[in-house]
């Protein structure tokens, strides 16, 4: 399966919705992807919905670490919503959790950024 994205900014949060894999042959698109739309639009923070995301390896989790670094060092904040069971275990054991909020919904998690 491959993977499908969808980016959209909402009041300064870039929304980044994720379905299928991500894995080591999307990861660098999605990086991509991301970057232009940091690169050419005001992005003050960053929201990740996983709730259709099936799979994830660790090239997914280095890209989702980058952006939340180059958010960061922006004085931004990366939060995460709707994430799926088999995903929710890797962050988990992966302790992105320390550095990454999880909220229930899109709409709530926009809320807490102050947005919505």
């Amino acid at each position: 399966m491959s993977l499908k994205t969808e980016l959209e900014v909402k009041y300064g949060v870039l929304c980044i919705r994720l379905e299928g894999e991500l894995d080591h042959h999307t990861a660098d698109e999605l990086r991509e992807k991301v970057n232009r739309v940091m690169d050419e639009q005001m992005v003050q923070h960053i929201l990740l919905n996983l709730g259709n995301l099936t799979f994830m390896d660790s090239s997914g989790l280095g890209v989702i670490l980058g952006r939340y670094k180059r958010i960061s060092g922006l004085g931004g904040e990366m939060v995460v919503c709707s994430i799926s069971p088999a995903v929710r275990r890797l962050f988990e054991l992966s302790g992105m959790f320390k550095i990454l909020r999880l909220e229930t919904d899109e709409d709530y998690a926009l809320h807490t950024l102050g947005v919505a």
